[in-house]
């Protein structure tokens, strides 16, 4: 019984498995079961080739997408050139020469030679006081002066002969000498009848009419000032007299005086006077400029600009004054790069010069390009459309509408 149980135990156990087959499977069956066609690897590499393409361009699209477009701004290069270290003050002008015309001799104007407020030379002929009492004075002086000679001759004649004393013919030159004397007053008493101008200037308002009776006690009979070449008073406050005293008496020491309004040319002069001591109170110290004046553009106490210059800066370095821009850090440019990419660059500026350009005295070097306008649309790495920069006049409608357009 034992060994029927075990029997139909194991038939139970084995049914249901499937029997493996003992018949071996040939090679051409596993290969037909095993190949793949070569029109899917090709199908496959396309597909992949595809993929990879539209991959790439989509991310070249969203990189392009995400730059923005180049900016527009105007640049300019790094000159160099020679230009002068200064101070800039406010002063006036003070006539060269003042001459107040006074009579010398005491008599009534009988002529005026001129026009009050026009321009004289030296010699030229003001007022004529009445000549006729100092003429007869000359007169009878020549007359005294003409015996007092023919008295002497007499006399010297005598004493050849030794028929005088020497005190008479000592006498007789005495007197000769003092007629001659009282003759040449005469003649410089009529001289001073015919008034003329001492200097070459502008004349003032005269101050007495023909028929005036004056003398030398009298007050001016009129002024005179001489306006070319003209003074030019400022003061130097005493904080920048280390930099004066550093370059007083150098030979580009010069004084440059002109009008706000632009109206005349800048007039360059020479250093006439620096005060020797600070003025109380106000900390500052008097300078005297004489600047040429031949067209008469300048005026006795003329408010003027007053560029006191102290030295010649060789090569600097110079940029338009807009392109030096001020951040939280400092002064600072936008330096363009050859792929018109830009680059904050640290400045240290130094003053302003003519045709508003600004010294560089670091951070840039010669022939490098600035971004001149558009600064406030720039971050270092931007890209610009670079145009050139041209300057225009202040308030120009030019100059107005392309500094809109640049930014």
């Amino acid at each position: 019984m034992k060994v029927n149980a075990s029997v139909s135990d194991q038939k139970i156990m084995n049914y249901g498995i499937p029997k493996r087959s003992t018949r071996p499977e040939t090679k051409q069956a596993r290969a037909s079961h095993q190949r793949i066609p070569k029109w899917a690897y090709l199908l496959f590499i396309l597909l992949a080739g595809f993929v990879t393409y539209r991959i790439y361009q989509h991310r070249a699209t969203e990189s392009k997408a995400g730059q923005p477009p180049p900016r527009p701004a105007t640049v300019a290069k790094v000159i160099t050139k020679d230009v002068p270290l200064y101070l800039d003050e406010i002063g006036t002008c003070a006539a060269y020469e003042t001459v107040q015309v006074q009579a010398q001799v005491s008599g009534v104007i009988i002529a005026r030679h001129f026009q009050d407020g026009s321009d004289v030379k030296k010699g030229d002929s003001l007022f004529t006081i009445d000549p006729r009492p100092f003429q007869a004075v000359l007169d009878q002086a020549k007359a005294q002066a003409a015996l007092d000679q023919v008295n002497l001759k007499r006399q010297e004649d005598l004493r050849a002969r030794k028929v005088i004393s020497q005190q008479d013919y000592d006498t007789a030159v005495a007197n000769a000498q003092k007629s001659q004397g009282a003759a040449e007053a005469a003649q410089v008493n009529l001289d001073f009848c015919f008034i003329k101008s001492p200097i070459n200037g502008r004349i003032g308002l005269r101050n007495v009419d023909v028929g005036n009776l004056v003398g030398p006690s009298s007050s001016s009979l009129v002024a005179i000032q001489g306006l070319d070449p003209i003074y030019t008073d400022f003061t130097v406050a005493q904080n920048d007299l280390p930099l004066v005293r550093k370059y007083l008496g150098g030979p580009n020491v010069k004084v440059q005086t002109y009008l706000a309004d632009g109206s005349i040319t800048p007039r360059l002069g020479d250093l006439y006077f620096i005060d020797k001591a600070v003025q109380p109170g106000s900390g500052t110290v008097k300078v005297r400029g004489v600047t040429p004046n031949p067209d008469r553009g300048l005026w006795p106490s003329e408010f003027v600009l007053v560029r006191f210059i102290l030295d010649t800066l060789k090569n600097a370095a110079l940029v338009p004054t807009q392109a030096v821009q001020i951040s939280q850090a400092g002064p600072f440019v936008f330096v363009v790069k050859s792929d018109n990419t830009v680059e904050l660059r640290p400045v240290t500026p130094g003053q302003r010069q003519e045709g508003d350009l600004t010294v560089i005295e670091n951070g840039v070097k010669p022939d490098e390009t600035v971004v001149v306008t558009g600064q406030l649309a720039l971050s270092p790495g931007a890209k610009i459309a670079p145009q050139p920069y041209a300057p225009q006049v202040p308030g120009s409608p030019d100059s107005t509408a392309a500094s809109k357009s640049a930014m």
